[in-house]
């Protein structure tokens, strides 16, 4: 638990090294990239172990984690050598005749990351791989209860011969460690994975630092009459129970057309029933504990109160072994907790709407917009989706849950700011320069 005093020393570490990797060549980062990528995948069992038993994550996705981890870290090693500037032709204006204008992107220096607990290590690297990508260094605040992956990480950046003090991993508070870095004058941009609340307050304190929030959601989806319930419900389960709801882009309000909801409700009963709950180590399992029994607590009591205002219960709903069973809800309100406030658990609600002017209403009905997806077999309803979803990325024939790496990934109104994806963040975390040439002297 590092104090104030503790953090200032990592920042300052950071601060000195910024020099020596700004004077990195882009092949010497990508090649320790690479080297990272290299070594992770040589650990996959460990690693996905560690994460298992830090958050409780069942194997299978802890697995699926390291994999999309080092993914992440090849093409951070990618961005790294396209760094691209453009030449701007100043004799498009009069009085830009017989110059030369050309644009280059430099990193901004210390980069302060703070990440969350639910994917401990792989958005631990959508914040340190752009960042040694762009040439900056970092002090990295991992979430309290998962800091051991991200000391294997460091580790890994420290064998792949990343530069010393270029790479700082300090736990401790977010009130402590957090704050300090937030505050502190030499980190000159802030990259945060969390709750609203702690992003607006961070945002506050921030000044003029570059700041890139993600800040979570209720993700949404449609389904249109004439769809094939039955093969999308898989993938609906995944994106609802995969560990154990605790994903910002979780699948936590469907809206289904009427014609095909009584179908798509009892073949949801039917797989939730399905689900393996057990022990994270296990690699058949496919739910288990989650974060704290806090968290759990909090579940239980949204359910209950959504219960008693008149939602009904299809599946799950009940704590077994300390483990919370997945949840299944129809005939919820908009206002009630487990709709409009962001769950975090293994609880999906389920609502019947008459026309897709009622379901993009009531997707857009949240003050989070971070991913939607729709399921139709309709191409103008589903570009008019694309149009009308006030979401920062619209999925279409698939779960709201989809991500890959490389994608652009951010939200809209209290979702957050700016854009992870590696090469999205490399661009977060450099400044255009803009050169100018007076030929004619």
């Amino acid at each position: 638990m590092a104090s104030r005093a503790e953090t200032g020393e990592a920042i300052a570490a950071a601060y000195a090294a910024r020099h020596s990797m700004r004077a990195m060549p882009a092949h010497a980062r990508a090649s320790i990239l690479e080297r990272v990528a290299s070594l992770l995948g040589e650990r996959r069992e460990e690693a996905a172990r560690i994460i298992a038993l830090e958050a409780a994550k069942p194997l299978k996705y802890a697995l699926a984690e390291v994999d999309r981890t080092v993914q992440t870290y090849k093409f951070a090693a990618e961005e790294a050598k396209r760094l691209y500037g453009e030449t701007i032709p100043l004799d498009a204006a009069p009085g830009g005749e017989g110059r030369l204008a050309y644009t280059v992107r430099e990193p901004l220096g210390v980069i302060g990351a703070i990440t969350p607990f639910n994917f401990p290590l792989n958005l631990v690297a959508h914040k340190v791989g752009p960042a040694v990508a762009a040439g900056n260094t970092v002090v990295l605040k991992p979430a309290s209860q998962t800091p051991l992956s991200a000391y294997l990480i460091a580790d890994l950046f420290h064998e792949a011969g990343l530069p010393s003090g270029a790479l700082n991993v300090v736990t401790g508070a977010g009130s402590v460690v957090g704050n300090a870095i937030v505050e502190d004058d030499r980190v000159a941009m802030v990259t945060f994975t969390g709750s609203p609340e702690v992003g607006k307050a961070l945002r506050a304190k921030a000044g003029l630092k570059r700041v890139t929030l993600e800040l979570g959601s209720n993700s949404a989806l449609i389904i249109d009459r004439g769809i094939d319930v039955e093969k999308i419900i898989p993938r609906c389960v995944m994106g609802a129970f995969s560990n154990q709801g605790q994903v910002c882009i979780s699948l936590q309000r469907i809206y289904v057309h009427d014609d095909v909801y009584e179908r798509f409700v009892e073949g949801m009963r039917l797989a939730v029933m399905g689900l393996k709950i057990g022990n994270p180590l296990e690699k058949d399992t496919d739910v288990s504990a989650m974060i704290a029994p806090v968290e759990t607590e909090r579940a239980l009591l949204w359910i209950g109160e959504a219960l008693e205002s008149g939602a009904r219960l299809i599946a799950g709903g009940k704590l077994r072994e300390g483990v919370l069973e997945p949840t299944v809800l129809v005939d919820t309100a908009e206002d009630m907790k487990v709709n409009c406030m962001e769950l975090f658990a293994p609880v999906v609600n389920i609502g019947k709407v008459s026309s897709m002017d009622e379901a993009i209403a009531a997707v857009n009905d949240s003050r989070f917009g971070l991913q939607a997806g729709i399921f139709t077999n309709d191409i103008g309803l589903a570009l008019r989706a694309a149009d009308e979803l006030h979401v920062g990325g619209v999925i279409i024939n698939d779960i709201p849950t989809y991500r890959v790496d490389h994608m652009p990934y951010g939200g809209v109104k209290e979702s957050g700011t700016g854009r992870e994806g590696v090469k999205y963040a490399v661009q977060e975390m450099t400044e255009m320069k803009l050169i100018v040439v007076n030929r004619q002297i």
